[in-house]
């Protein structure tokens, strides 16, 4: 089947009376939703800290944020981006579960034990499966939880849920949540 094939097979154009036409995609719904939804951005100037060791993620997510006026921080590994959100004090920070050194939770715990960083809302991101199920099948104090890849609807709809009325990014989790032990160091 090639790819005029399968478009025609998702949104049901030129079947045959005799076929039967397809519902339209989750995904399209969503998009289609989200058209007639204005979106709602975070206040101008908004900081936000990436932390990925992939290049081409903090690039992606680096256009997508400045895109709608965010400033942002990058780094590629938990102990530079600790460091960044110690002295820049992000306003929200995106962080990978699996980095070079420590990993994306034990860089969360660090956060939230430190009274500088406990405050910042994290999103973490990741691509493997199997931090996916621990994510979720833990409370690990992280704000937010987005998979690789991601679109740039999805960035901004995981921002619009961290929004407090003056449309800066605030935590949702409870501050005296505690990780979950057991994770790697």
């Amino acid at each position: 089947m090639g790819i005029l094939d399968k478009l025609r097979s998702t949104f049901g154009f030129g079947h045959a009376a005799s076929e039967p036409a397809v519902e339209p995609t989750f995904d399209a719904q969503v998009k289609e939703e989200r058209r007639r939804n204005k979106r709602v951005n975070a206040r101008d100037e908004t900081r936000a800290l990436i932390i990925d060791d992939s290049p081409t993620i903090v690039f992606a997510l680096k256009k997508i944020l400045q895109s709608a006026g965010f400033i942002t921080y990058e780094a590629l590994d938990a102990e530079a981006g600790i460091t960044l959100a110690r002295t820049e004090t992000p306003d929200l920070i995106f962080l990978d579960i699996i980095l070079p050194g420590a990993n994306g939770f034990a860089a969360l715990r660090t956060l939230r034990k430190d009274p500088k960083t406990a405050h910042i809302p994290v999103i973490m991101i990741s691509g493997n499966e199997q931090a996916t199920e621990l994510f979720f099948g833990t409370r690990i104090g992280a704000d937010d939880f987005m998979k690789k890849p991601f679109s740039r609807f999805e960035v901004f709809a995981r921002i619009e849920r961290l929004l407090d009325e003056n449309m800066v990014p605030r935590r949702i989790a409870t501050p005296s949540a505690e990780p979950a032990s057991g994770f790697p160091d």
